[in-house]
């Protein structure tokens, strides 16, 4: 039997999901559980949320880390000196196939650097998938990258295989992308193809998810900026979820060039709260609140703040509030919130521990709740 672990075959899936590392559009988030970790069994092996709130292993990596692009952001590009190798289909499918079959990944990711053209690249990619799907009947989770400047029918056919498909847009503009590469043009070959992905995911009998990833700090643009795109990914493309990943380097003279390079992981971590806030809890653009720069806050997260900046929504009755309102109250998730409205259906709330064990998040929602004529809520005192 074919595994893994043949010495040729473990040694270039070292390198390439290695450098599959910068590509997060698919298996990171906010949660620690999915942010920037790696399962013991390979570095290829990555967790990932699933919709239904558990968390399974993705089989991640690159089929080739050749790549003629030019992007400044990215380590693999042609004027890097790094080692590369590339993947047969085959052997990466029998790779694959070894971990699926024994229930340690439920899918895979892959990407690629670009090798020669986008169009040429995607048939690499489209006949790895094409290998699992038709040769070895594989009906599971795929996700495949789609390079930009994909032609429609790199992309109609890549839509056909996938689960989810994925294009980074990386920067919120022509303006920042152009700093950052030469050969990529924003409409044309990131824009216009994210367009094409959700048309032709709309036609297709799967349910077909679309992601992007947005560098962070690479091309001086604020979070006002990237937190505008992103809702407009959401409203007008129909992008099921953004990533941001803290744009990184070990070149002294390129890191001092970022906007404020110490707080990287703080500005993508406050993005992925906003970006939490969008699709979790009712908010838009208008609602965050960024400093002079356009940079969202270090010391508080975008929730807080805004209920520090509208004090007149304050006290919510816990009682009698929407779940619009409820969503609003700092320390209230989505879960808590639909715990409250089943709770008031069928008995009145008369202070913060009916709601549960009253521990840092509901101490701090406490501040911002009434709870209309009963007497004042109890006083709790925690060691922190």
């Amino acid at each position: 039997m074919f595994t893994a672990s043949k010495p040729g075959i473990m040694k270039k899936l070292q390198l390439l999901s290695r450098d599959s590392q910068y590509d997060l559009a698919c298996a990171c988030g906010s949660d620690k559980s999915e942010h920037r970790t790696r399962g013991s069994k390979g570095k290829w092996i990555y967790p990932i949320t699933l919709p239904n709130g558990g968390v399974s292993n993705l089989f991640k990596t690159l089929i080739s880390n050749h790549c003629d692009s030019d992007c400044k952001y990215c380590p693999l590009n042609s004027n890097s000196d790094v080692p590369r190798c590339s993947l047969d289909c085959n052997e990466l499918a029998e790779a694959f196939l070894d971990y699926y079959r024994q229930g340690e990944v439920f899918g895979i990711f892959l990407s690629s650097g670009i090798i020669g053209d986008a169009d040429r690249t995607m048939e690499k990619l489209i006949a790895c998938a094409e290998i699992l799907r038709y040769k070895h009947n594989f009906k599971g989770y795929i996700h495949l990258k789609i390079l930009p400047g994909s032609s429609p029918a790199a992309i109609e056919k890549a839509v056909s295989l996938s689960n989810a498909v994925s294009l980074n847009i990386e920067t919120p503009g022509k303006q920042f992308l152009q700093k950052l590469s030469s050969k990529k043009d924003f409409l044309k070959d990131i824009v216009e193809p994210m367009k094409l992905i959700n048309s032709f995911a709309k036609q297709g009998r799967r349910k077909v998810k679309q992601t992007t990833q947005f560098i962070v700090g690479a091309a001086d643009e604020s979070d006002r900026q990237i937190v505008d795109y992103t809702q407009a990914l959401y409203e007008r493309i129909g992008i099921s979820r953004v990533y941001f990943s803290a744009y990184q380097t070990n070149n002294a003279d390129q890191q001092a060039k970022i906007l404020y390079p110490e707080q990287s992981f703080i500005r993508e971590h406050r993005l992925y709260q906003v970006d939490f806030l969008f699709r979790k809890y009712g908010f838009n653009s208008s609602d965050i609140i960024y400093d002079s720069s356009g940079l969202l806050s270090v010391e508080s997260d975008p929730k807080e703040l805004w209920a520090k900046n509208h004090p007149e929504f304050f006290p919510v009755n816990v009682n009698t509030a929407t779940r619009y309102s409820l969503l609003r109250v700092p320390g209230l998730g989505p879960a808590t919130v639909e715990k409250i409205l089943q709770m008031r259906k069928l008995s009145k709330i008369n202070s913060i521990d009916d709601i549960g064990k009253v521990n840092a998040r509901l101490l701090k929602a406490s501040k911002y709740l009434e709870f209309a004529g009963v007497a004042k809520n109890k006083v709790y005192l925690f060691n922190f």
